[in-house]
Order: structure tokens, then C-alpha cells, then sequence
């Protein structure tokens, strides 16, 4: 029987170094993804994966039992994430950044296909221009499925707060992105 999150990192924090790569290949792809959302920059977002994890082992000791651990690994990360955003005045190179969903996508016409990457790039520019903190609850929310009531613990903040960053993010976006432009 496969351990759950929580027991592993139990574990981790107890001495059982071997829990340690579980963790980090179970978050790998969703984090990172999380990550390139948040920062449009795959060797930006490489670094901040890569802090995320060496603050949880170096914070593994502060780890509660019972504790959601997606949301503690969550909640380092967006903190990251955050600031080094805010440490580059400098506006981030975008990236393209395809989700399974738009890799495995079964449209055999090249101009659906173009439509979909000029979509794509244009909200990826969109979200460029949001504030760090409106970024993270639009794309914990939104990108990640996290609940509004999981995005204000990751975040540190109240959900009102959380509301807020997205009714301003979403008003924002609607200013910029094309009439039937889907995030």
C-alpha cells in the first residue's frame, strides 16, 4: 500500500531519508507546472522547484503531523515564487506553455492548431501583467483547482484576500484578453 503525502513526509521529518525523492517525483510535473505558471520561465521556474524542495528539507523539522502537506509545499512555493517575482523589476521572458491537455490535443487542422497557440500566448501575456499575489490565487485557483478556502491557506492570507486577488485579477484579464478567451 502506497503511503499517503502526509506519512511521507512524517516520515522525512522523523529520520526515513528515503521518503524525500518520493515526494519530490510526486509533485515533479504539478508543481512545476504550477511554477511555470506563475513565473512564464522554465529555468526560473526549475530554480524555484528547486528551492521549494530545499526549504522543505530544510524545514522538514517544522513540519506538523497531520498537516495538508500539498498545502505546506504549496504555500513555500508561492511564497518563491512571489518573490522572486517581485526581485525582477525586469519583465520576465514569456515562454509557450503547453498543459497535457493542449499537447494531446486531437485538432488536425493547422489553423485550429495556431488559433490555440496564439490564444495560448496571448494569456500567458495577460497573466504576465498581473501582480504576484493576483498571479498566485488565479492560478491556484484556476490552473491548479485548489478552493479559494485552500488558496487563502496557501497564501497566507484571509479569503476575503483571496476574492479580492481574483475579482481584480479576472477584471484585469477581461480588459486584455479577447471576448470568449478561456484561462
Amino acid at each position: 500500500m502506497e503511503r499517503t503525502d502526509e506519512l511521507l513526509m512524517e516520515a522525512y521529518r522523523d529520520g526515513d531519508e528515503s521518503a524525500f525523492p518520493t515526494l519530490v517525483h510526486r509533485y515533479r510535473n504539478l508543481l512545476y507546472g504550477y511554477l511555470m505558471r506563475m513565473v512564464q520561465n522554465s529555468e526560473i521556474a526549475e530554480d524555484c522547484f528547486q528551492e521549494t524542495f530545499l526549504r522543505v528539507h530544510r524545514k522538514a523539522h517544522t513540519y506538523r503531523s497531520g498537516a495538508k502537506f500539498k498545502g505546506w509545499l504549496y504555500t513555500i512555493a508561492t511564497r518563491i515564487a512571489v518573490d522572486r517575482l517581485r526581485r525582477n523589476a525586469r519583465r520576465l521572458q514569456t515562454e509557450p506553455f503547453e498543459n497535457e491537455d493542449t499537447a494531446r490535443s486531437d485538432a488536425h487542422d493547422p489553423s485550429d492548431h495556431a488559433e490555440q497557440s496564439e490564444l495560448r500566448q496571448v494569456v500567458q501575456a495577460a497573466l504576465e501583467t498581473l501582480p504576484p499575489q493576483q498571479r498566485a490565487a488565479l492560478v491556484l485557483a484556476y490552473y491548479q483547482g485548489h478552493t479559494y478556502p485552500e488558496v487563502a491557506q496557501i497564501m497566507g492570507c484571509s479569503l476575503g484576500t483571496v476574492k479580492s486577488h481574483m475579482s481584480r485579477a479576472l477584471k484585469k484579464l477581461s480588459t486584455q484578453l479577447p471576448k470568449g478567451g478561456v484561462l
